[in-house]
């Protein structure tokens, strides 16, 4: 099979590796990739929001297959445009994607078929957000209604903070994205990621993992894209995976269908797992960063057949997924300054060496220098993985990994797993 792969972070990295273990491929391309995508597959310049471009990509490859991993592409409704030409996709058509690129219109949706959520508000005027944010008693939840990397939540201890954060997106932090607000009631309990793949018409869940959203140890700092995960998640029982498939992920598969898009593709469930069960906090368009990179290293399965059935309507055909009885952990080295404002161009020695058959480096925001060196080129720019026999065996040789590596332009989080260990 040919296969494009449209991405270039840690996600798109740790796709392209499981991807090109296949005996069913015989092409990936990868656009625009990162170096250490390139060390898989071929890497074109082409950007993930540059449908014509990836469209055109496509047709010259003669693509068996396109896999999206950013939202962002999805947004732009590649999907749709490959469609139009029966190039198979695995990743929802652009209205489908309003699961993750509208929270105004998933909270909406969820409303409507009774999927078990917190309580919502939508406001686009700040008088009126304030007057709802009265309402209701500390902490508080605000977000930006489109995609903002990750990064437009806040959790504001105070009314003052709630309301500022509200100005804050309102008044163009996340540009369009925050043209919308909105305030959501707050669920106590443990945040867990399950994802599930889906053809438009059947579901299969296909794994879960954690991970850690502030930028420092201890559950401090700013929100982020996540710069820790770890899998399996230990507080997500069978039980629970399975209760939330019956009272969200079926429900929202069968209700996408019914009101006219069908979604294809993974979904990915955000679950807080309170003392009523759990309960969603969001759904994401995509495979999670950096859960995918977890969920890689302990897929045991061929990728393809389940990426492609999705694209072709054919996923009930298949058995569940095989994996590894092991664990995996995942450390983000994110740049100084990370996610404010990233510092770009330091120097990155050590992060290429062989660290054994348990643990992969997963690229994420770098880039090469003129004389072959490894540079930084974003905010979260490596993804230092690795397997064991259980969570504190695989979190100590990721660590062991990370400790080899000179940057001294960068920095991490020491405490990834330790809501399970």
């Amino acid at each position: 099979m040919n296969i494009l792969l449209v991405g270039s972070g840690g996600r798109e990295h740790a796709l392209a590796w499981k991807i090109a273990q296949s005996p069913l491929l015989k092409r990936l391309v990868a656009a625009p990739g990162n170096p250490g995508i390139e060390r898989v597959c071929e890497v074109r310049a082409v950007s993930a929001t540059d449908v014509d471009g990836l469209v055109a990509l496509a047709r010259e490859i003669a693509a068996d297959l396109v896999v999206v991993g950013p939202e962002s592409a999805l947004e732009k409704g590649l999907a749709d445009r490959l469609a139009a030409l029966s190039i198979p996709c695995f990743g929802p058509s652009q209205l489908a994607a309003r699961l993750e690129t509208s929270k105004a219109f998933t909270k909406d949706f969820c409303a409507r078929h009774g999927l078990p959520t917190a309580g919502h508000g939508v406001f686009d005027d700040a008088e009126k957000a304030d007057a709802f944010l009265q309402t209701l008693p500390p902490p508080y939840v605000i977000k930006a209604d489109g995609l903002a990397a990750g990064k437009g939540v806040v959790i504001a201890a105070d009314l003052a903070e709630a309301k500022a954060a509200v100005r804050d997106m309102l008044g163009g932090r996340f540009g369009a994205a925050g043209a919308q607000v909105v305030i959501e009631d707050f669920m106590q309990g443990e945040e867990a990621s399950l994802f599930a793949l889906t053809d438009g018409r059947s579901a299969i869940l296909f794994g879960a993992a954690q991970d850690h959203k502030r930028a420092f140890d201890g559950d401090q700092g700013p929100n982020t894209g996540g710069m820790g995960a770890y899998s399996p998640a230990p507080i997500l029982t069978p039980e629970l995976a399975e209760q939330a498939r019956i009272e969200m992920i079926e429900p929202a598969v069968r209700a996408m269908a019914a009101e006219g898009y069908p979604y294809v593709g993974v979904l990915y469930a955000g679950l807080m797992l309170t003392a009523d069960g759990p309960k969603l906090v969001e759904f994401n368009a995509r495979f999670g960063d950096p859960e995918c990179q977890v969920l890689m290293l302990r897929l045991e399965s061929d990728l393809i057949p389940y990426l492609l059935a999705c694209a072709t309507g054919t996923l009930s055909s298949l058995p569940r997924p095989v994996w590894r009885d092991e664990a995996g952990v995942c450390v983000v080295l994110a740049a100084e300054g990370y996610p404010e404002a990233p510092k770009a161009g330091s120097v990155i020695e050590g992060a290429e060496a062989d660290f054994g058959a348990e643990v992969t480096v997963f690229h994420a925001g770098t880039a090469r220098g003129a004389d072959g060196s490894l540079t930084a080129a974003g905010g979260r720019v490596l993804n230092v993985c690795a397997r064991g026999s259980d969570l504190r065996v695989a979190r100590d040789r990721a660590y062991a990994a990370v400790d080899a590596i000179k940057w001294p332009g960068g920095f991490h989080r020491r405490d990834i797993g330790w809501r399970a260990l």
